[in-house]
């Protein structure tokens, strides 16, 4: 038998360091993060990877080639009455989610990376955003005076934007 003392791990529960959420720039004003269990991959396309369709809602940019799936690729703040993408843009930045059977390739200004948060972090989005943006919105979280918007990636997939 062994003398020596054995060390456990301190076992931690799963959630205690926070959910993972990829963090984005929507627009030159706005950062967001979504839920990674929703997030699929983030991309960068050529402009001219996204085939544009006629008589789509203003916010659908066109159908996108995703791992040999097409799926629709959306203009995010446009879709969320924010300040749209820049036109003159060569590439996007799409963060590519999936909420049940649905994918969706949302184009964000700027991808920033992983970030995590525990769930008593996230506060209320009423009156700290415009009402508009409520419905989307999970709630939003204060980190050294930036403002996260934490979107609801249900509520983005059902969105009456992208059937109008």
């Amino acid at each position: 038998m062994n003398n020596s003392p054995i060390k456990l791990a301190a076992k931690l529960p799963p959630n205690k360091l926070g959910d993972g959420y990829l963090k984005f720039q929507l627009n030159h004003q706005t950062a967001a993060i979504i839920a990674m269990e929703h997030t699929q991959e983030a991309v960068i396309l050529p402009v001219e990877s996204v085939t544009p369709m006629p008589h789509m809602p203003s916010c659908i940019l066109g159908l996108m080639n995703w791992r040999s799936r097409i799926i629709w690729a959306v203009d995010l703040p446009k879709m969320l009455n924010l300040e749209s993408i820049e036109n003159r843009l060569h590439q996007y930045n799409v963060v590519v989610i999936k909420v049940g059977a649905v994918l969706l390739g949302l184009v964000v200004q700027e991808i920033k990376g992983i970030t995590k948060f525990l769930p008593d972090e996230i506060h209320s989005p009423i009156g700290q955003v415009t009402s508009s943006l409520v419905p989307y919105l999970r709630g939003c979280v204060v980190q050294q005076e930036e403002i996260f918007l934490v979107l609801d990636a249900q509520s983005i997939v059902n969105s009456p934007a992208l059937t109008n």
